[in-house]
């Protein structure tokens, strides 16, 4: 395999360094994979970050449009209903206009979370009738899933114009 040289070496951030509680460590690391991944998609060219990058027809546009209804479903209770449709952003939006609602939708998550200090407490829902996961569930999903897309991101950025890194 080879190695990067010094010059072409790729910057990046480290893990988060929390605080020692269970939620403060889920909640950074969440926030470290959230940041680095909406980094990641934005800037993105056009229209490669619509193209899909394996046969799957993934596509890096359509992950992070995806992780924003993850991100609404676990943390403020939206209904998706058809989950796959999720994978591709409209055709009016903008790489811009995809990562705005993907960091919007964070901080209204992360707003919810502030409320929130018993992991084993459901996630409030804004319909009581709505079962909820516990805290302690949503945010270990969400790092599993962000985490997860965030692997395909990177390596689909790469793809398109050589971008690594965090």
């Amino acid at each position: 395999m080879p190695t990067a040289s010094r010059r072409n070496r790729r910057g990046d951030t480290p893990p988060p360094r929390t605080g020692s509680s269970e939620i403060e460590i889920l909640r950074g690391f969440l926030d470290y994979l959230r940041t680095s991944i909406a980094a990641k998609v934005d800037g993105a060219p056009e229209p490669q970050v619509r193209t899909a990058g394996v046969p799957s027809g993934t596509n890096l546009l359509g992950l992070l449009n995806h992780l924003t209804f993850v991100e609404r479903s676990t943390f403020l209770g939206d209904n998706v209903t058809d989950w796959q449709a999720t994978f591709q952003a409209a055709p009016a939006d903008s790489v811009a206009d995809v990562v705005a609602r993907y960091r919007k939708t964070v901080e209204r998550a992360n707003e919810v979370l502030d409320g929130c200090t018993d992991l084993g407490a459901p996630v409030p829902r804004p319909r009581p009738e709505s079962p909820a996961p516990s805290i302690r569930w949503a945010l270990t999903h969400m790092i599993e899933e962000t985490g997860r897309h965030a692997g395909h991101v990177d390596i689909l950025r790469e793809l398109i114009d050589g971008a690594t890194g965090r």
